[in-house]
């Protein structure tokens, strides 16, 4: 199975974009019949470079995670990345995640701190593991031959209270361990992106890969509890619109659609490497965005 590093390699050699979608385990049989029978089929028209799953908050989904990457794999034939996080877990039991992942035909990995079991309070390093996302980076670089990526936050991570420019330092710090490239949380504002990148580049001069994280809008509440929970910001007008929408989710999200489409043509004419789209395991939104966005391909 391909590497992530490999692809936006070649897409860059391409003078193209690379085009990506996250998914999260379903919690019910339903759920599940709907993302392989429907959602993954649909998306897949749009001729992806590339996938991720996440792992649930605590780890709590990690053999779910798994399962969920290696049947992409294998009944779709799309790469597929697999988040892995430092919660409750120690430096063995890490090793034998990966260990499995190898076997499975998993290269490519999302190395992240984690969210606290139940997704609130402080994080807490458990005994015998790593309490940040820069050990776990270099853990996998120094035992697996894997493409590693990480997370960066246009606005600083919420839990980072030292301010933004502190948590841009500690991206570095986690690039420097060995990633290969970095997936952004969502954000709404591209200044906010454009700072973020040249702070990254020109400040502190990384060079590896930085994609953006797309959110297409499906509704008002949604939105709203989103970022409440990442510390993401909504720009004034936008919010002001999504309010006046509050009651129809139908025409909030077609206003999530437009709003993300632009928002997608401003940053590939920025030079954007690619674009990660957090789908939420819904395929219409991301599905009408990246056809707007056709002539990028």
């Amino acid at each position: 199975m391909r590497q992530i590093r490999d692809i936006h390699q070649q897409r860059k050699s391409e003078g193209k974009p690379a085009f990506s979608f996250e998914f999260f385990p379903p919690k019910t049989e339903k759920g599940e019949e709907a993302l392989f029978g429907s959602v993954l089929p649909e998306l897949q028209t749009m001729a992806p470079d590339y996938c991720s799953v996440t792992y649930g908050a605590g780890g709590s989904t990690r053999d779910k995670t798994l399962d969920m990457v290696e049947r992409i794999q294998k009944d779709f034939g799309l790469v597929c990345m697999s988040h892995l996080t430092c919660v409750q877990a120690t430096k063995e039991q890490i090793a034998q995640v990966l260990q499995d992942a190898e076997k499975r035909n998993i290269r490519n990995i999302l190395a992240l701190r984690g969210d606290p079991p139940g997704g609130v309070g402080p994080f807490e390093a458990t005994e015998g593991g790593f309490a940040y996302s820069k050990d776990l980076v270099a853990f996998i670089r120094a035992h697996h031959e894997m493409s590693i990526g990480v997370a960066g936050f246009p606005e600083g991570h919420i839990a980072c209270k030292e301010g933004k420019e502190i948590d841009w330092g500690r991206l570095k710090e986690k690039v420097d361990a060995g990633a290969d490239f970095v997936v952004t949380q969502l954000f709404f504002d591209n200044e906010d992106f454009l700072r973020f990148r040249d702070h990254m580049v020109k400040e502190l001069g990384m060079h590896q890969t930085l994609i953006p994280g797309i959110l297409p809008v499906l509704s008002t509440r949604q939105i709203q509890r989103f970022t409440e929970l990442c510390g993401a910001s909504i720009p004034t007008p936008m919010m002001q619109r999504l309010e006046d929408l509050s009651e129809d989710d139908a025409a909030a999200a077609a206003f999530g659609i437009e709003y993300a489409v632009g928002q997608c043509e401003e940053l590939l004419k920025e030079g954007v490497a690619g674009l990660h789209f957090y789908c939420l395991n819904k395929a219409h939104s991301t599905l009408e965005v990246v056809r707007a966005l056709a002539s990028h391909r």
